[in-house]
């Protein structure tokens, strides 16, 4: 029942960070002014941005194969929501010391926090099937 809705979730966060990856690096300028709170974080900077996109590239990778390929779920959705769960602390930091207002928080939740939170969501949901998988003899 929860793999109907996990593996259609996770693909979807790989889309979107496919998505993401691929606007930050044929066009930083154009993502640097489209996405909101953005340009009020420091000048642009093309590489910065542009390794950014690469990481974004990663994630997509790392939770669109993990929909498909069970054995490296736990670790590609792991390893991914690593970084958003890093990135998304790295905001929560920059207000509780003053960098931003409190504001950012509520403005950046869809695209920074909430993925966080759906990767960790669905990486204990990939550690719960495969123990429940190991209980009943399965191997794929």
């Amino acid at each position: 029942m929860l793999r109907n809705i996990c593996i259609p979730l996770a693909a979807i966060l790989g889309l979107g960070a496919l998505a993401n990856g691929i606007f930050m690096l044929a066009s930083p300028t154009g993502w640097y002014f489209a996405v909101p709170g953005v340009t009020t974080t420091g000048p642009f900077n093309q590489h910065f941005i542009r390794d950014i996109g690469i990481i974004f590239l990663f994630l997509g990778a790392a939770f669109l194969t993990g929909a498909i390929r069970r054995e490296f779920r736990i670790v590609l959705w792991g390893a991914a929501t690593l970084w958003l769960g890093c990135h998304a602390l790295f905001h929560f930091w920059e207000v509780a010391v003053g960098i931003c207002g409190t504001s950012a928080l509520l403005r950046d939740f869809p695209a920074v926090t909430f993925p966080a939170l759906l990767g960790a969501a669905l990486t204990f949901w990939a550690v719960a099937d495969a123990r429940f998988r190991s209980t009943q003899g399965e191997t794929k």
